[in-house]
């Protein structure tokens, strides 16, 4: 059996199949992803009952309903606090972080930012689709400058949050940004992230046809993708301007920070446990 082989079926072996089909519309890209995901893990030859996948409320936040391991799908905008937690409690486990941008950015925005600023040891897969796909089609925190959703039907007036810009202002030793196109390449950068310890951010830029495609002149799953191909650019050394997303314009794709052995939020907290143990 090849390699392809043993993934396929190992990815089978990693989702809840009961629960088939999905609650996700056609062409989406959460499944893209998430396939992604699951062969990084089985490549990392990681045990199943050490895995954790901690989702939010969203499109993004069911997929922790479909992944056979040790699973929560946690309340809107808790899905990191609620990660580091178990990391706290169990830190030989590997806890992943897999939720949507409305969740992560906007009512999570603090809990993030804090994540990153004090290098807990988890890793936190972002899917981007640039609005709040469940609920409508509003504008979210990542939504681009004159995007149509609908909350802003005559464009967006304002500026998204530069995700990998502000991950790496913080600290964050591994970022990344990906489209759902650039499927091989997600899937290494989930593996090289999975291998490291601290704050680990993979952006994943992802179609919506249903809600953000269709107003934004891009009606199809297909249209989505050749837009992705068309205008992503890979480019590890990107600035921090050049990783702006705007509307209708090129995307910057690549590995933005890889830095090793930063001390975690864990490994100060056991130092400062253990100081306290010998002065006592």
């Amino acid at each position: 059996m090849s390699l392809m082989e043993d993934l396929r079926y190992g990815v089978e072996d990693l989702l809840r199949t009961e629960r088939l089909p999905h609650v996700w519309c056609p062409g989406c890209g959460i499944g893209i992803t998430l396939n992604a995901f699951l062969r990084a893990v089985l490549r990392r030859k990681i045990d199943p009952n050490k895995l954790v996948v901690v989702s939010g409320i969203g499109c993004t936040g069911r997929a922790a309903g479909y992944v056979n391991v040790d699973s929560f799908h946690t309340t809107h905008g808790r899905a990191i606090p609620f990660a580091i937690g178990i990391k706290f409690a169990r830190p030989e486990l590997t806890v992943v972080v897999f939720s949507g941008d409305g969740d992560l950015f906007a009512i999570g925005g603090n809990h993030f930012v804090n994540a990153a600023r004090r290098n807990h040891s988890i890793l936190v897969i972002a899917v981007n689709n640039f609005t709040y796909g469940m609920t409508g089609g509003q504008h979210g925190p990542t939504t681009p400058t004159g995007a149509y959703t609908t909350t802003t039907p005559y464009g967006n007036p304002d500026r998204p949050f530069n995700i990998p810009h502000l991950a790496i202002s913080l600290g964050a030793p591994y970022v990344a940004r990906w489209t759902t196109y650039h499927v091989n390449q997600l899937q290494n950068s989930i593996y090289k992230a999975l291998g490291m310890k601290g704050f680990r951010l993979i952006e994943v830029i992802s179609q919506c046809p249903t809600v953000y495609g269709r107003r934004n002149s891009m009606r199809t799953p297909l249209s989505m993708m050749e837009y992705f191909e068309k205008n992503s650019i890979v480019k590890n050394d990107a600035s921090f301007e050049e990783m702006e997303l705007k509307y209708n314009e090129k995307i910057v794709v690549g590995e933005f920070r890889v830095a090793k052995d930063i001390p975690t939020y864990e490994e100060r907290y056991d130092e400062v446990i253990r100081r306290a143990k010998n002065a006592d």
